[in-house]
């Protein structure tokens, strides 16, 4: 499972979501709004290895593992 960056654009709020898949929702935690992935932020995994050549866009991939 993943550690993901987002940003809401509806406060501006930027966070990290533990999420089971890459393309699950998120909503800030701030004020409830969908989250918007970004993509330029550190990638987790959570066996705790960083992964090799991750572009950060796991739908060209199996994902993080």
């Amino acid at each position: 499972m993943p550690i993901l960056s987002y940003t809401c654009p509806r406060c501006g709020k930027k966070f990290e979501e533990l999420v089971k898949r890459y393309d699950e929702e998120a909503f800030c935690p701030a004020c409830g709004g969908k989250a918007e992935r970004e993509w330029s932020g550190e990638m987790y995994s959570s066996t705790g290895k960083p992964p090799k050549h991750c572009s950060g866009d796991c739908k060209h991939c199996s994902g993080c593992r």
